[in-house]
């Protein structure tokens, strides 16, 4: 336990130290989207009856600040780590596999929603959406910032430079995100891409946390949990199992 603390203690000043590139800036990045589109598309659509777009648009934005930044955390620590060669001395601590990975994902989350909430009580001067049901924004806020900060251990542990990682946020978690309905609802989409975003696990984080604030969501929010809930235990069991094997890490 004391491992585990001393590890997460460090991925907390971690992130601490850098506060201004790893909290602000994603908060004025969120922002920047909001007052952009809700400037041009706030009088021309209404997604929901009775929703402003502003109002549809910030759970959206708040649900992929979480997100994209519980994926950078645990990815890019990982990524320093190993290239500064510092993680051999993480190795070598008598800390067990699964404190490593509660360590690292722990601190993602906890980086995630503290963006999240940045995000949202700065969106709150352009429009207050409400709060229908908390415990389905807090429970989809959670474990979906725990499924991308295990992808993120997994990116980490993968990528050997950079530019790999690079490529693996550029072209797979940006893509996923955007593409998952946080700027517009996919029934506004042709059937084909419709079809096509339920192959999508960031679509559901997405659904399902805006059904916490409006109560209303494209597809069912039991659906959505299970995808997720699904996804998130996928995502852990293959991190402890890499992690579990030395791979690159150890070997």
């Amino acid at each position: 336990m004391n491992s585990f603390i001393t590890l997460f203690y460090k991925e907390i000043l971690r992130v601490w130290k850098v506060s201004f590139q790893t909290v602000l800036s994603p908060v004025l990045t969120s922002l920047l989207y909001l007052l952009i589109f809700s400037h041009v598309l706030e009088q021309h659509v209404e997604v929901y009856p009775g929703v402003r777009y502003t109002a549809f648009l910030i759970p959206g934005l708040v649900m992929m600040s979480v997100l994209q930044n519980a994926f950078a955390n645990s990815s890019s620590s990982l990524i320093q780590s190993k290239i500064t060669g510092n993680i051999v001395f993480v190795l070598l601590a008598p800390i067990a596999y699964g404190e490593f990975f509660a360590a690292y994902v722990l601190a993602s989350v906890l980086r995630g929603l503290v963006v999240g909430s940045g995000v949202y009580l700065a969106a709150l001067g352009f429009a207050q959406p409400p709060l229908q049901f908390p415990l389905w924004i807090i429970t989809f806020a959670v474990l979906g910032s725990a499924m991308l900060g295990a992808l993120g251990v997994i990116a980490g542990i993968w990528a050997e430079k950079f530019d790999q990682l690079a490529g693996f946020q550029n072209f797979i978690i940006v893509p996923l995100t955007f593409l998952s309905g946080v700027f517009y609802s996919i029934h506004s989409l042709p059937s084909f891409w419709q079809e096509l975003s339920r192959f999508n696990p960031f679509f559901y984080m997405i659904d399902g946390f805006r059904y916490g604030f409006f109560g209303l969501s494209d597809i069912s929010p039991w659906l959505s949990l299970a995808v997720v809930s699904g996804c998130t235990a996928a995502m852990t069991l293959l991190t402890l199992a890499l992690l579990k094997s030395g791979y690159k890490l150890r070997h």
